[in-house]
């Protein structure tokens, strides 16, 4: 397997991610798809939710679950413009969202949303139990997103407000999306859009995508 990354600035925007994604979950494995002159990494974090970061690239063959550790260490080791991301990490189990279909919501500033996550840190490390924060506050609802008034559906459905939880805002901190005004010197702002099953948040660095409606199993009789 091959991933030919011809700019440096889009080399070292993946290895930042990947390592992000490594800081997260040392074993975490990566989904990367290679599609119209981009190079897409999907990684599920231990949030439950999915973070992804595209860049401008191709990859042969076009699809291929990686390690995330293996990726990152051969980002910083191999500086070529074709880089060999390691084995297979096998099978890929996470579900992804579509890729078409989505409808904008709005756009929030991320200091708003940061702010946030801060304040859900403070009460995780008040209440973390054994095994982390408690599902109670991961999924809290901290944020509802509704359209501006008079907006325009831009989707195949109306837009409608969407509920972003605790669990989503964590995952954009700890990937480093959040708080950062970059070289423009703005406010950066985070979009969010969705499908009706889906909500997607977009930052300067990445997207934290999460399922908003549970598979329920078919029932027979």
């Amino acid at each position: 397997m091959t991933i030919r990354l011809d700019d440096p600035t889009e080399r070292d925007d993946l290895g930042a991610f990947t390592a992000r994604v490594v800081r997260l979950d040392q074993a975490a494995s990566m989904q990367l798809r290679s599609a119209d002159g981009l190079v897409t990494a999907w990684a599920h974090t231990p949030f439950d939710v999915l973070v992804t970061r595209s860049v401008s690239g191709s990859m042969e063959p076009a699809q291929r679950a990686v390690l995330a550790s293996s990726l990152l260490t051969s980002l910083a080791v191999d500086r070529s413009e074709a880089v060999d991301p390691g084995p297979a990490a096998g099978p890929w189990a996470e579900e992804l969202p579509p890729d078409g279909g989505w409808a904008i919501v709005d756009d929030i500033p991320a200091g708003e949303l940061d702010s946030l996550a801060e304040r859900g840190i403070a009460l995780a490390r008040e209440h973390a139990g054994p095994m982390g924060p408690p599902a109670s506050l991961l999924d809290q609802t901290v944020l509802t997103v509704s359209p501006p008034s008079g907006a325009a559906s831009t989707g195949t459905a109306p837009v409608r407000a969407v509920k972003v939880q605790m669990r989503v805002l964590f995952a954009m901190s700890g990937m480093g999306f959040l708080g950062d005004s970059g070289t423009t010197g703005q406010e950066p702002v985070v979009r969010v859009s969705a499908t009706g099953s889906w909500v997607r948040l977009d930052a300067r660095y990445g997207a934290v995508v999460r399922r908003r409606l549970t598979s329920l199993p078919l029932l027979t009789v």
